[in-house]
């Protein structure tokens, strides 16, 4: 049985909360003030703590603080009878797990307080090993992924909010797709929405529907994709593109579980797990004023980085045999292999577009390729750089610093400097083909 520390200086309050909790078959204790709850924080194990913020002498906040450091594993709910988002925020800077306005909604409070012990409690019991090749349809086993499937496995039977982020193309939609996979509503709709791809002027409607007549073009009341996803998953892509309005209204959904229709008079309750995904700074967009700070914390319950291809470079030959298996069946070829070289050139590359620029190598490689193994000729890779600078425009081709070097090292050695650089700049351009690259440089290979 699980068991809750309820913590408020009016009785009332207390007194609801536990006929409540105890319905629900939670064991309650409860606190008028903040040291004596404190000295049932430590001599108890609690799994999840609720408090009001404002009480009489220290208040939630310093309680909260004082809950982190004795065990900051226990979930924390904040209530407050006063709708004030810098507090919100900072409590969950904090740490709190959420925070609920009075007078607040049974089955609301209900919901949160579920969704804190389920999350505090892991439910997977599988096993991820080193062996792995995959993970719900993710090619990776390096320490890097094996960390990211181990962390999906936990938070996936959960129903908090998510936010993934990642470069592009780093996989964040297959991650997304794998939380939703492994959750309790995985029987239900999973609805992927890149928020950049909608035109502004359609993304309310898209999102919330509308109802006839609502603007030009209105000609019948339409379901939005929240209510389309209602009882499942919705995965908001680049969210950091959505405007302040949409932004609002999306918090609306995040806080009541509701949402009106464009036109609309009606309240619509939904049910949604949200997954946000980005590849921008929000605390940065946030300091800019371009991100609602109580959005971001709403959102970010549960923060997952993935890794750019970069940082985890054992996972390239996985992928590479993953995509040569995968076009080669699609182009109806016999590809099975590629060259020890090829493969020394594919590790030794940065990836500024990660596995998404890694399976377009080997597709345009099996589309070029006439033998029955990929060679470093068939490799087309980018001659850009992460910062967008061409190697031809960078500061490659620089034999001395200054002009006292010049003199004191003599003409031949600083030419043979640059030779030395328009030769390796010229592989990479070729793709280490040497005939390429001679002809690049118009010299001979004899």
């Amino acid at each position: 049985m699980p068991t809750i520390l309820v913590v408020d200086d009016e009785l009332s309050m207390r007194e609801f909360l536990k006929i409540l909790l105890e319905k629900e078959g939670y064991e309650v204790f409860t606190a008028s003030e903040t040291t004596s709850a404190i000295d049932l924080i430590q001599g108890h194990t609690f799994d999840l703590v609720i408090s009001d913020i404002k009480m009489p002498g220290i208040g939630g906040l310093s309680l909260l603080e004082r809950i982190k450091e004795i065990n900051s594993s226990i979930p924390v709910i904040m209530i407050t009878a006063f709708a004030s988002p810098e507090k919100a925020v900072i409590a969950m800077k904090s740490g709190a797990f959420d925070y609920i306005t009075k007078p607040f909604k049974v089955d609301e409070i209900i919901n949160i307080i579920k969704s804190a012990i389920s999350t505090a409690t892991p439910a997977y019991t599988g096993e991820i090993s080193p062996e792995t090749e995959s993970f719900e349809g993710i090619i990776g086993n390096s320490q890097e992924m094996l960390k990211i499937f181990s962390l999906i496995s936990r938070i996936a039977p959960t129903p908090a909010s998510i936010l993934i982020y990642g470069e592009s193309g780093t996989g964040k939609e297959l991650v997304a797709q794998a939380i939703h996979n492994l959750s309790k509503v995985a029987h239900k709709s999973f609805v992927p929405i890149t928020c950049s791809a909608i035109p502004e002027s359609l993304l309310e409607s898209e999102l919330f529907g509308h109802v006839k007549g609502a603007f030009t073009g209105a000609i019948s009341n339409k379901i939005g994709l929240f209510e389309l996803a209602d009882g499942g998953s919705v995965f908001l892509d680049e969210i950091g593109e959505l405007t302040p309005l949409i932004q609002t209204k999306l918090l609306r959904v995040l806080q009541e579980r509701e949402l009106k229709r464009v036109g609309g008079t009606d309240t619509i309750k939904v049910n949604v797990r949200i997954i946000a995904a980005t590849n921008k700074d929000l605390e940065e967009e946030i300091i800019e004023g371009r991100f609602r700070e109580d959005l971001f914390y709403r959102l970010a319950v549960i923060p997952l980085r993935v890794p750019a291809l970069r940082e985890r470079k054992g996972d390239v030959p996985l992928l590479v045999k993953h995509f040569l298996k995968k076009y080669s069946d699609k182009m109806d070829k016999v590809i099975q292999e590629i060259s020890s070289y090829a493969m020394k050139v594919l590790m030794e590359y940065d990836y500024p577009g990660n596995v998404r620029e890694l399976e377009n190598i080997i597709e345009r490689g099996v589309a070029l390729e006439s033998s029955n193994i990929i060679l470093p000729e068939s490799l087309t890779l980018s001659t850009y750089k992460k910062e967008g600078k061409s190697l031809a425009k960078s500061d490659a081709f620089v034999a001395v610093e200054s002009e006292d070097e010049l003199y004191d090292q003599g003409l031949d050695e600083v030419m043979a400097k640059l030779e030395k650089q328009m030769i390796e700049h010229a592989l990479v351009k070729t793709n280490n083909s040497k005939i390429s690259a001679a002809e690049f440089l118009k010299i001979s290979t004899l």
